[in-house]
């Protein structure tokens, strides 16, 4: 099926006063933070994507029509010239890029490639800056098992710190590191049927729009993930993910061997957290 990736966005989370590259060019391992992410999808067979382009939509363009397979595949160079490649990246990929808008919000870049997935009885799409390694065929299998217009992957909140309770005389009594309350933010990770659209208005945000009138009808589901969920939204964050990739520890590689490695603690790998369903869960938006 295929996958739209928003990828039009200016990043200024990530904005470190000296790149103007777009926030899915960040390089990741030597290859940028997009391609990780349409490797993760080619690899569970999904290699038909859209990509929504916007700000530095160059930058995309550039990349992909200069591709350089021999950067992460092994090859034979024969003559000094002929290049016989052992292994390839995207020689089965098609990608299709559109101008979305400068700038758009979410839900107008979706509207403006409808034409290209309507057809379809469902699609992905991936916000195309978090790496993870979410069961991808398990998700797409429990919401085809629905009757949901939309399903978003849930995961725990990604804070790093603490809430505190105190007494009433001002002295703290406890603290527990936000990502071990019982609530979910919103992930992304979407599949969506074409019902979607109708949902949908002009301009306005995917979210807050078309995601939160369908939770409200019942017809929003969620996937809980509670494993490798880890962001790009910061500096900070970057350098978490490039330092991963370095040590070989890789989650979100599923095309690797070396996958299965399991990440240090500290980076937001969340597998002891009692994830029991309360009253209080939900899908909360995490932009």
């Amino acid at each position: 099926m295929k996958v739209v990736l928003f990828c039009g966005g200016h990043g200024m989370r990530m904005r470190d006063g000296g790149s103007s590259v777009p926030k899915p060019m960040v390089m990741i391992g030597g290859r940028p933070l997009i391609w990780h992410v349409m490797r993760w999808y080619a690899h569970h067979g999904h290699t038909e994507f859209v990509l929504c382009l916007g700000y530095g939509a160059g930058f995309i363009k550039d990349y992909f029509l200069h591709y350089e397979e021999t950067a992460s595949n092994d090859f034979v160079l024969r003559g000094g010239r002929e290049v016989d490649l052992l292994s390839s990246d995207l020689t089965d990929w098609t990608i299709t890029f559109v101008d979305t808008g400068l700038n758009s919000s979410i839900g107008e870049r979706l509207r403006r490639v409808r034409h290209l997935v309507e057809g379809d009885e469902y699609f992905l799409a991936n916000y195309a800056d978090v790496l993870s390694d979410v069961p991808l065929p398990d998700v797409v299998a429990t919401f085809l098992a629905g009757d949901a217009t939309a399903s978003l992957t849930a995961v725990p909140p990604q804070s790093s710190f603490h809430v505190l309770d105190i007494g009433e005389d001002d002295r703290v009594s406890g603290l527990q590191p936000v990502s071990r309350f019982p609530i979910w933010e919103n992930g992304g990770f979407f599949v969506f049927r074409p019902e979607l659209f109708d949902a949908l208005l002009p301009g306005e945000d995917l979210v807050d729009g078309a995601l939160a009138r369908l939770a409200a009808a019942g017809k929003l589901a969620a996937y809980r993930h509670a494993g490798f969920w880890v962001p790009a939204d910061t500096v900070k964050e970057h350098a978490q993910l490039e330092e991963l990739y370095q040590s070989g520890r890789r989650p979100w590689a599923v095309w690797e061997p070396s996958a299965a490695a399991t990440p240090e603690a500290g980076t937001r790998t969340v597998t002891d957290v009692d994830r029991t369903p309360s009253a209080l869960d939900g899908a909360l938006d995490r932009i």
